[in-house]
């Protein structure tokens, strides 16, 4: 199992100005971090790789598609195909930084709405889009985990099931499935359910407590959510996911208006503690 932390707590694009803390999560015990791809060029993303070598970080990527102009379920095909070829940057940057996945909602435009559900022929759109994306992700060996994202933030696939109804329809080796704990205990009747009967589907797992903060202090049924982990066979990433106040932009985009924790060092600190307490008790192997 490999234990990680994703930047979204500090930042959008992470630098050499983070060196000091990525050393800090490494030692800390963290096997690696997750990298968000929103801008920049690939020659970038392979310099933050080989300072992420130095310091004995593996790493994974993440990104969202924010910009209407990149609908991958628009009626226009000119939409479509931006949005396509915006994803095939993110694949290339991913794979310049040593990333083998990116994970997101990356299936729909995060916040856009129609005021309805998903249509059949949105879901058909979807679907060519992410074949389509698939190729790129093969080109570049990345694998694309589509995240389900509650109903506040996507209309395209709040659940498990549907998530995973799609990218079996999507049926390419590159386009698979992420859990993520924060949207399950919103959208799922049973969140441990939805992640042990999409197991086949399931790439990546975020680990984020029912309020973006710190895993272990909220509602969320950890020991119930470790145990699915362990009766899945699952034996990859566990990424915490946590956001707070330090951009003003992720923060609106993420609907935070608080702090949810004293530090970020208490986020990662006894996050990490967190997951390796629940490993331990799931009977799983830390490593």
């Amino acid at each position: 199992m490999k234990i990680g932390m994703c930047m979204f707590l500090w930042t959008t694009r992470v630098g050499v100005e983070h060196e000091a803390l990525l050393a800090d999560i490494r030692k800390t015990g963290f096997d690696g971090v997750e990298i968000p791809v929103f801008e920049g060029e690939p020659a970038d993303y392979a310099r933050l790789g080989n300072l992420l070598d130095s310091l004995g970080l593996k790493r994974t990527a993440v990104s969202a598609l924010g910009d209407p102009e990149f609908d991958l379920i628009s009626s226009t095909a000119e939409k479509r195909k931006a949005g396509i070829d915006r994803m095939r940057w993110v694949l290339e940057c991913s794979s310049a930084l040593g990333a083998d996945r990116v994970s997101g909602p990356l299936h729909s435009v995060l916040g856009q709405f129609s005021g309805q559900g998903p249509t059949p022929e949105e879901l058909e759109r979807a679907i060519d889009s992410q074949q389509r994306i698939g190729e790129h992700a093969q080109e570049f060996g990345v694998t694309v985990g589509l995240e389900a994202l509650n109903r506040f933030e996507c209309y395209l696939v709040n659940t498990m099931d549907d998530l995973c109804d799609l990218v079996r329809r999507v049926d390419h080796p590159n386009i698979k499935a992420m859990y993520d704990t924060f949207h399950a205990n919103i959208e799922e009747t049973d969140p441990v359910g939805a992640l042990t009967r999409n197991r086949d589907d399931v790439v990546h797992i975020h680990i984020s407590e029912n309020d973006r903060g710190v895993p272990g202090r909220g509602n969320i049924d950890w020991s119930g959510i470790f145990a699915g982990i362990a009766e899945i066979g699952y034996d990859d990433w566990l990424t915490i996911e946590a956001f707070g106040r330090g951009l003003p932009d992720l923060a609106a985009a993420t609907k935070v208006w608080r702090d949810f924790a004293e530090s970020p060092e208490a986020v990662y600190r006894e996050g990490y503690a967190h997951i390796v307490q629940g490993l331990r008790d799931a009977g799983l192997p830390r490593g």
